[in-house]
């Protein structure tokens, strides 16, 4: 699979599965790559699926003494320019949202539209930034895993859980690690004058975000699609990915309801 160099000379691996539309993730600051893939196999037959490991994660280089999250969306831009695609659905799970969203800004002719899956992007407001900051003040209260995932399915699951748990051991970045996850983020205005479709896509459960956080956000942005998921929590991608890809999908084919009906019609 093809690695390519992001703007200061570090190397970013990814992989390009499948054909259509294209869909890029980025990651939370426990997964890498791999962690689509509950995704990859739903979406691959009318997408090209696009996964990556930023720097410090999976097979990218990791060799950094720090890692800076402000060079993230240089790693996203140096993948979509290395594949080829002309425009692409930037989906960012938790930390990767913010970093998803920049990108986007950065070069909007790339973006087809933005997913903020169970994170505001670091969107620079006031409101917000309180509401965000008071939801991980009681978050922290909690394990690490129970923030991430509900009792039940540890329950239920366990070996679902167990290789959860197992995914950020092929990490050099830990999230302690990450520097200036929470500077530069996009005002409201920019957002709105940016044209860029955004999607907030949530779980009704998520510890880590509140519902009614996410609300409010949606709420400035009427223009934004909102996908507030019941009963599903902050990783919603990996313990209820029927859920999460039922939803994703819905926003791609409005991102790219041309690009479908075109394909449609000539097959």
């Amino acid at each position: 699979m093809p690695t390519t160099t992001s703007s200061d000379g570090t190397g970013i691996y990814y992989e390009v599965h499948g054909s259509g539309p294209a869909v890029l993730f980025v990651h939370g600051s426990g997964g890498h790559h791999a962690a689509w893939w509950q995704q990859v196999p739903v979406l691959r037959d009318r997408f090209t699926v696009i996964t990556l490991d930023l720097r410090g994660f999976g097979r990218s280089d990791s060799t950094m003494d720090e890692f800076d999250s402000r060079a993230f969306p240089d790693d996203i831009t140096a993948v979509l320019v290395d594949s080829g695609v002309e425009r692409a659905v930037l989906v960012g799970q938790s930390i990767g949202a913010a970093a998803a969203l920049r990108a986007a800004l950065r070069q909007p002719g790339l973006a087809a539209g933005v997913v903020l899956a169970h994170s505001l992007g670091g969107i620079d407001h006031p409101d917000l930034a309180a509401r965000v900051q008071a939801d991980r003040a009681e978050a922290v209260k909690l394990p690490v895993l129970d923030r991430l995932l509900t009792p039940r399915f540890q329950a239920d699951e366990q070996e679902k859980t167990f290789l959860f748990r197992q995914m950020g051991t092929f990490n050099t970045a830990k999230m302690a690690d990450l520097r200036n996850l929470n500077t530069d983020g996009p005002t409201v205005a920019e957002l709105a004058g940016s044209g860029i479709p955004l999607c907030f896509l949530a779980g009704e459960n998520d510890a880590v975000l509140r519902p009614d956080t996410v609300r409010a956000a949606a709420a400035l942005l009427p223009s934004a699609t909102l996908e507030l998921v019941p009963a599903a929590p902050h990783s919603m991608y990996w313990e209820a990915p029927d859920l999460f890809n039922a939803a994703l999908i819905r926003f791609l084919e409005k991102a790219y309801a041309t690009e479908l009906t075109t394909a449609g019609a000539s097959a």
